[in-house]
């Protein structure tokens, strides 16, 4: 799924066959163990790794939040209904609230929640209009949250949504009191009607769908919410990939690199920690036009800048903490706009994010909530050489923690030749210079080596081989040269 904003892709979702979201799911869960110095609960769900419960999101009618202690509110062997808000990703299971809510086209229905609450994107005179429709809605002791898709829906609509969402409550309920945890209560929407259901509105112009199967769910679904809305479908009729016409395959491509060119000639350089995501805006080839004074080429480039990393969060989904480096700005009123365009541009955002102003150094600090692996985590695996770490061991270091290695095992040998294996790379090395490096080694042991070449070896090892070596030294008249086994037959 992709949204496309102004001809340009803004955002991309990746659903694998087997690795679907579970955001929104809610399980009849068993308490696995209570942890009080982290005032948090592991529960057991039935997806592998235990979720996480803090203590702030345990249901408990009557206790205030200040005084909570979570050995006092659950014990190992509880079962409660949960919910998923936060995926599993890495080593860490799905994050779990007990305050439930569930999800309709123009409200969320809390059960245990209580009051109305309105989108704050709808304008003052919508949402007085939407309080007042709520506020005669029959919540059954529960809250409500009205979404901004709800702008322009009428009381009728409203009241049959909550309907719905009640009836679907009621079922949740029913379910929990027959099964024992874990268990599945019930399941959020596939990624196709949660991103119709989320998203579509008045301002999106058309929605195109490359699935026969696809479309006719999504046009069955609107026509029973928002039948105004069902029009705007379509079946793509053009000819190769819907995704590839659209731009979206080459924006999926661009999140695995860490630079993102700027139209201006500067450029963006993303790179990721185990803490944070750092964001290097450089000017690159921008070096303004004609008279241009250096602090308005600056300016300019971190306003463009701003814009570009707020579509870069998007698309790769990047959350929790960010740290931009935005070109140094002498000017309190320049650093004060980039400020602007960057709350401004995260005015597009759907997933909630905190700002905290420029610095002097240039850097802005947020915060951004992530719920679910992005676009390169769901396509990447960690490097098997590097192990993700972003660099690899130099033949040179592999070849020193290789010759340690030869000195241990031929410690004490007699003065024969001994066949030694050990990676291509450290054969190399070891020969090279004319064949040094080996020539001291066998200096100091008082041994000939013969190095045998195997490359399903790790880099740094070696061991002790056979006969046959591809690769042998021979001395003569006290100066040693490496030859191959071909040079040796044909001297």
């Amino acid at each position: 799924m992709a949204i496309v904003e102004d001809g340009r892709v803004a955002e991309v979702q990746i659903e694998r066959r087997g690795k679907s979201s579970v955001v929104g799911h809610i399980w009849k869960g068993r308490v696995e163990s209570v942890l009080a110095g982290m005032e948090a609960s592991f529960i057991e769900v039935g997806i592998g790794k235990n979720g996480f419960l803090h203590v702030d999101d345990v249901v408990a009618k009557g206790v205030p939040k200040r005084k909570r202690l979570i050995a006092d509110l659950l014990k190992k062997g509880d079962e409660v209904i949960v919910q998923a808000v936060k995926d599993p990703m890495g080593t860490k299971g799905a994050r779990l609230t007990m305050q439930l809510s569930l999800a309709g086209r123009f409200l969320v229905y809390v059960p245990f929640g209580d009051g109305i609450g309105i989108s704050k994107r709808l304008d003052d005179d919508e949402r007085h209009r939407l309080r007042d429709i709520c506020k005669g809605l029959p919540t059954d002791g529960g809250g409500v949250i009205v979404r901004t898709a709800a702008a322009g829906a009428s009381a009728s609509e409203l009241a049959r949504d909550l309907a719905s969402l009640n009836l679907l409550w009621k079922a949740i309920r029913e379910r929990a009191d027959k099964v024992q945890g874990p268990s599945l209560l019930y399941s959020e929407a596939d990624s196709s009607l949660k991103v119709i259901r989320d998203i579509l509105n008045e301002t999106v112009d058309e929605v195109i769908v490359d699935d026969a199967r696809q479309h006719e769910r999504i046009v069955g679904f609107l026509r029973r919410t928002s039948p105004e809305l069902a029009e705007r479908v379509r079946l793509w009729d053009g000819d190769g990939s819907l995704m590839e016409g659209h731009g979206v395959e080459a924006a999926i491509r661009s999140t695995l690199s860490r630079r993102v060119p700027l139209a201006s000639g500067g450029s963006l350089v993303i790179d990721d920690t185990e803490a944070m995501t750092v964001v290097d805006v450089n000017s690159g080839k921008n070096v303004g036009r004609g008279n241009t004074q250096l602090e308005a080429t600056i300016t300019r480039t971190n306003l463009e800048a701003a814009e570009e990393v707020v579509r870069q969060l998007r698309l790769r989904d990047i959350g929790g903490i960010i740290v931009i480096d935005f070109i140094d700005m002498d000017d309190a009123k320049n650093r004060r706009a980039v400020t602007t365009a960057l709350n401004d541009a995260l005015a597009k955002d759907r997933s909630r994010t905190f700002v905290v102003e420029i610095s002097p150094l240039g850097l802005v600090q947020m915060t951004r909530q992530n719920i679910s692996d992005g676009v390169r985590e769901i396509m990447t695996q960690a490097c098997p050489t590097c192990g993700g770490q972003g660099f690899v061991v130099s033949p040179e270091t592999h070849a020193i923690d290789a010759e340690r290695q030869i000195r241990l095992l031929l410690a004490g040998a007699d003065g024969e030749a001994h066949a030694v294996a050990v990676h291509p790379e450290v054969a190399d090395y070891l020969q090279g210079d004319d064949g040094a490096p080996l020539a001291e080694m066998e200096e100091d042991l008082g041994v000939t080596i013969a190095l045998e070449r195997d490359p399903s070896m790790a880099p740094g090892s070696a061991r002790l081989g056979g006969a046959g070596a591809s690769t042998r030294r021979r001395r003569s008249g006290g100066r040693s040269r490496s030859r191959t086994g071909a040079e040796a037959g044909a001297g």
